[in-house]
């Protein structure tokens, strides 16, 4: 049971920070989050993990348009 505890705190963490990618404050309230089973916790780190993969390549390609050619 405890490790299970210490694998929610760092998936609650992990979580808190990819919601607050690009922004100062997260979308939802985190303490909220604790709430959530393991398993569901999982899945949304897993796509938040993807979301914000995506706004980097985004980031990237934005970005690409002021690079000086030679």
């Amino acid at each position: 049971m405890r490790e299970q505890e210490t694998d929610k705190k760092m998936l609650l963490k992990e979580i808190e920070e990819l919601m607050s990618y690009g922004k100062e404050d997260p979308t939802i309230n985190p303490s909220l989050l604790k709430y959530l089973e393991l398993d569901t916790l999982i899945s949304l780190r897993d796509r938040l993990r993807e979301k914000t993969t995506t706004l980097k390549e985004e980031d990237k390609l934005w970005l690409q348009q002021f690079r000086k050619e030679n």
